[in-house]
């Protein structure tokens, strides 16, 4: 289940869906604020009295265009959750890699964007599985002291280095494996005694 509540106007909201898009194509270098005028049927005042520069501009377009949440899936099963947050993890990277990959070389300079790619692609997706542990935990299906930060970002982590930094785009099946071969079969058996 997915919730999402835009703070912007359809105007606004349509400013931000184009920069995505010129981001998306041309990079961040690669922008102006004259294409996203021009492409909007707009002027670079209409723009720039909504946000004052192109940073502030790209980091609303991306915080607007991820800004879908997910919902923990609760279904009762730990292998469906983890399929259920695997396959949307998926379904968002595949929209936005190429965004992410264009903001990727302002991010050093723009501490704000870094934080919203981080927020997207890290630190919702590692709730999300958190959640699904614990749930887990709750009904003694996994030992609770499993649910720590590595075990959290691994799915996310490896789906979204497969999107950004590999050739091999992840699929339903590359879910299914990592869930099944390599989390299952590590958060079932009883941890090493300390």
């Amino acid at each position: 289940m997915r919730t999402s509540m835009s703070r912007w106007t359809a105007r606004e909201a349509e400013f931000l869906a184009v920069t995505l898009r010129l981001l998306q194509q041309h990079g961040y270098d690669g922008l102006t604020v004259e294409a996203v005028a021009a492409d909007a049927k707009s002027s670079k005042a209409t723009i720039y009295r909504r946000w004052p520069s192109k940073a502030e501009l790209v980091l609303a377009a991306f915080v607007e265009g991820t800004r879908a949440r997910e919902a923990p899936p609760h279904s009762g099963s730990l292998r469906s959750d983890l399929l259920q947050i695997g396959d949307w993890f998926c379904d968002q990277s595949g929209q936005h890699a190429s965004t992410v990959r264009a903001a990727l070389t302002e991010v050093s300079r723009n501490p704000a964007l870094g934080a919203a790619l981080e927020d997207a692609f890290v630190h919702r997706p590692k709730l999300l599985v958190a959640d699904a542990l614990v749930d887990a935990a709750d009904r003694g299906d996994v030992d609770s002291r499993v649910i720590v930060d590595e075990v959290c970002d691994l799915l996310p982590g490896y789906l979204l280095f497969r999107y950004l930094f590999s050739r091999r785009p992840p699929t339903a099946e590359t879910v299914r494996a990592l869930v099944d071969d390599v989390l299952l079969r590590g958060l079932t058996r009883s941890p090493p005694s300390l």
